[in-house]
């Protein structure tokens, strides 16, 4: 078993399903047995979601943590609430935001910085439609094209 030096477990999926808005990076409160399952990137935020408690705390919802090999009977619960670190202006804003426009909070990206801190970048965010969803797919399919003609013409 080796910890990898940089961790970046994105959400790929949020950029599709979601038309991003604004990004803020939250901390994430963990167990021991959590950020070690982390730091070997046993972690994914594919299915996640951000939402807030009846006293105005944020939480990740769905965020999936593996447990730790070497845990035993201190290991943690897969998929549990984990509490999302922000100061209270942040807070107060994200959560305007939300109740007012219908907006949702969705976990981008989860890496781990320079002091070995695991961090959360959020994102609040707006759905798409599903007009939308096709014309990025024909876009996509339009490069890939371009770029397979340039290659066979040079």
């Amino acid at each position: 078993m080796t910890v990898q030096k940089n961790i970046n477990i994105q959400n790929k999926k949020a950029r599709f399903e979601y038309e991003i808005l604004d990004k803020l990076v939250a901390g994430i409160q963990l167990t021991g047995t959590e950020i070690k399952s982390i730091r070997l990137s046993k972690a994914r935020i594919t299915e996640s979601f951000c939402e807030f408690n009846e006293r105005g705390e944020l939480f990740v919802v769905n965020m999936y943590i593996e447990e730790y090999i070497f845990g035993h009977q201190f290991n943690h619960m897969p998929k549990s609430e984990r509490k999302l670190l922000l100061n209270k202006r942040e807070l107060k804003n994200l959560r305007k935001d939300v109740e007012a426009k219908g907006n949702t909070i969705v976990p981008m990206r989860l890496f781990i910085n320079e002091r070995g801190f695991a961090k959360l970048e959020i994102a609040l965010a707006k759905g798409k439609q599903t007009h939308d969803k096709r014309e990025v797919l024909k876009d996509r399919d339009n490069k890939r094209d371009l770029a397979r003609i340039k290659k066979n013409f040079n």
